[in-house]
């Protein structure tokens, strides 16, 4: 039986680092797969322009159709101050996306990420997907993102995965979104590499006894 998910990313970029081969293998096995992105992703950075967002927003529609993904929503909220914002303000537009989307799945941040945004958004997806009476909303995993997962302060809410997904047949298609996002990408070795992320994928195959793997920490699973 085919499902709907939904990943709700900080800013575009994150996702397919974080869940780039996971996505590629749900839209392979048939089922359709939303993105929703809280922040632009570029307000916070000296002399950003709308060219500047115009280019990101053009590197999420690439990476969307890389990836197989239906459609992107675009939040729009100012980057690296989501914390600075009343968070009825980033669960309410969250909200009326699930509400049309109806996903059993959700893809979203680990709550111990470096980066403000990412925790904010994990905090309002958990907010937005109480498990109330008729929710859809059945599975909740959190991904890891280089460059803020494993920078925070060592011991503050470890990335401790336990949920694996074989990504075996889909690195390189993670690959091909990741160069859609060039922009945002940094040259080894920054963490934030393709080069790492592509090691990230085969370590923690490995690791698992698979080519190539993404790690996932299962926040809910409702049978």
């Amino acid at each position: 039986m085919t499902k709907t998910v939904l990943v709700v990313a900080a800013h575009s970029d994150d996702e397919a680092l974080g869940c780039g081969g996971t996505i590629a293998r749900h839209v392979a096995e048939g089922d359709s797969v939303y993105a929703v992105f809280i922040a632009d992703g570029v307000s916070s950075r000296v002399g950003a322009n709308d060219d500047e967002l115009g280019i990101r927003n053009q590197a999420a529609e690439s990476a969307r159709q890389i990836l197989g993904i239906t459609r992107n929503y675009f939040l729009g909220l100012p980057d690296n101050r989501l914390d600075s914002l009343p968070l009825i303000d980033v669960i309410q537009p969250l909200e009326r996306i699930i509400s049309e989307v109806e996903p059993q799945i959700i893809y979203t941040h680990h709550h111990g990420d470096l980066n403000v945004d990412h925790r904010v958004t994990h905090q309002a997806v958990m907010t937005a997907c109480r498990p109330t009476p008729g929710s859809n909303v059945k599975e909740i995993y959190t991904f890891q993102v280089l460059s803020s997962t494993e920078w925070n302060t060592p011991g503050i809410s470890t990335f401790a995965a336990n949920s694996i997904v074989d990504i075996t047949n889909y690195l390189s298609v993670k690959e091909a979104a990741l160069q859609a996002y060039a922009v945002e990408m940094r040259p080894y070795p920054h963490s934030r590499s393709i080069e790492n992320v592509m090691a990230l994928a085969r370590y923690t195959g490995a690791t698992n006894g698979l080519m190539a793997a993404e790690a996932f920490v299962q926040i809910r699973a409702i049978r």
